[in-house]
This record gives structure tokens, sequence and C-alpha cells, in this order.
């Protein structure tokens, strides 16, 4: 046999066997559980959602369709094993599906949540004490300095320790105008949004570890203000700022601290005044992927904010917005 002829065999061959890779390639897939590809635009419910209203803070059970968080869908690979994490307003919305990642990624976790919100904590402790996970539950208003400081101290003895915070309870009412915020809404929201992540932040700084990591809640609305959201808008700017500044501070202690800031999520805030009357229905739809996030999609940024993997990462914002691109 020529030389040509050898490589002419060789050639065929290895078409051969690529074709036959290729054909085979979705039952490997499948054997390998590796999961089929899915369009992010059409992966969760699209707008309109139906036009809803809860009083305040409303609970994530009531709502239609019930926000997903990761309860069915969330697996863990042990990154997070022997963390002690504190996550606030964890019983619904965003925060249960980082409290549901983190108890799956194998942390410890202490939830706080306003005490009419009782039957939504309920439901995620069941959920992961049915897993063999920990989960402590705290009740309690953010609004109080005393509160914050005893949630800190709380958690820590419950859990043996603190290494993760994630500040993410959040006050958010819509008015069309300045003129209808009265002082008693700028109040609550400040406190709840911005007062809180700083009792809570320099609370637990003081007794945090090297290795240990603060997450904050901050928005779209930090560097795209919604009009109707003036008091809140201004408390997720706030949000950022403090974020970036006091990464810079904690940095020689060895303690991260970084933000995720999301777009439009189909959270209870939405049905307890987030949105202005009428407006539920086209919650998100202006978004490029054209639909609201679910709490699920953000799951992984909190998880990866608090694995040590991503040590040199401190004072950043990282978004989920649907494409919008604000940060």
């Amino acid at each position: 046999m020529t030389d040509t002829s050898r490589r002419d065999l060789m050639k065929g061959a290895a078409a051969t066997g690529a074709v036959a890779l290729a054909a085979s390639a979705p039952s490997l897939a499948h054997a390998q559980g590796t999961k089929p590809m899915q369009n992010p635009a059409s992966k969760f419910p699209k707008p309109p959602f139906p036009e809803q209203r809860q009083k305040w803070p409303a609970l994530q059970r009531e709502m239609k369709p019930v926000p997903d968080c990761g309860e069915a869908s969330y697996r863990g690979s042990g990154k997070l094993t022997g963390r002690k994490a504190l996550v606030t307003g964890g019983d619904s919305g965003i925060g249960r599906a980082a409290v549901i990642a983190f108890s799956r990624e194998g942390a410890d976790v202490a939830i706080n949540y306003f005490p009419t919100e009782e039957p939504d904590a309920q439901d995620v402790a069941k959920l992961l004490r049915a897993e063999g996970r920990k989960v402590v539950l705290i009740p309690g208003d953010l609004t109080s300095e005393k509160f914050c400081v005893d949630l800190i101290g709380k958690a820590t003895r419950e859990l043996g320790g603190l290494d993760i915070l994630v500040n993410n309870a959040a006050y958010q009412q819509s008015k069309e105008s300045i003129a209808e915020i009265t002082s008693e809404q700028f109040d609550r929201t400040m406190k709840t949004n911005v007062y809180a992540t700083f009792w809570l932040s320099k609370t637990a700084a003081a007794m945090m570890q090297p290795g240990s990591t603060i997450i904050n809640t901050a928005s779209v609305n930090s560097f795209n203000p919604g009009e109707e959201l003036l008091d809140y808008a201004t408390t997720k700017g706030a949000i950022e700022i403090f974020t970036k500044g006091l990464a810079k501070q904690l940095a020689k202690r060895g303690i991260r601290v970084n933000a995720v800031a999301p777009g439009p999520v189909w959270t209870p805030l939405q049905v307890a005044g987030g949105q202005l009357p009428g407006k539920i229905g086209e919650f998100g739809v202006d978004t490029p992927l054209g639909r609201a996030g679910q709490p699920v999609e953000l799951a992984s940024l909190y998880v990866t904010l608090a694995d040590p993997q991503t040590s040199f990462t401190t004072g950043s914002v990282f978004g989920a917005n649907g494409g919008t691109g604000s940060v």
C-alpha cells in the first residue's frame, strides 16, 4: 500500500469515527447526566402575570404564579460545606433561592424574615430540614438597630459561627410622584434597606474571620432608577457604594464584600406595593428576554460570591437583569 493510500484510509476512518461520535453525542450526554439546552427567553413564565395585590409584606405561597426559588431544581456540589450563613429576607424570593442553594451546597443557614412571613419561612425550613440540613429561623423587624445587633449574635450562637452574611431584605413601595412619598415610607425604606445593611455588616464584621464574605442585594435601580421607585432606588444606589467602600476597608482583614444587582425578578415585593396598580401584568416585559426573572436564576450568583474559590473577587457588583446591560 502506498503512503497516499494509507493517508486516505486514515482520513476515511477518522471521518467515520467523527460521524459516529456525533451521532452518539445525545445518548452519551444523557448517560452522563448532561442537562439539555434551554432557551432563556422561554425557560420561565412570560408576561402577562395576573393582576394581584397582597398586604405588605405578602406571602410567596399565595402568588400566582408562585416564584421558582429552586425548590425542585437546584442541585449542590459541596461548594459551601461547613459554612455558616445568615440570609435576611430568606423566607421568599431571592433570599429564599440563596438559602436553598447555600443549604444544598453544604452550609448551615439562619433565615431572618418579618414575623408575618412565618408561613413562607416554615415552608422552606421544612423542605431543607427534610433533606437533613440545619435551618435556624429568626423572625424580627430590621428597622430596629437592637434587633439587628441581636440577630447577628443569635445566628452566630445557633449556627456555631458566621462566615456568610447576605443583606437581602428590602422594602419597596411604588409611587408616581415624590409628593406621594410620605416621611414614614421614606424612613422605613431607608432603615430596612440601608440602615439594616449598615448595622448588620458592622456587627458581623467585628467577629468574622478571614475568608468570610458579605453579599448585599443591590438592584438595577442602583444604576438606572425607575421613576416610580425614587426612595427605593436611592437606597439601592447607597448599597452599591457601601459595598465597594466596605470591601476596601475589610480587604486587609481577609473579608470579601460584593453585591448582586437584580433586574425585574418575580418576588413578593412586586405584589405588596412594589408595582403601581394595574402594572403587574407588564412586569419584566421590557427586558430583552421579554420576561421577569425567577429567583432561582440568581441563586448561583450568591453561591459563587460565597465560594472561597472566588477569593480575588471583592468590591464588585454583578448584574442579573435579563439583558438590559445596566451593570
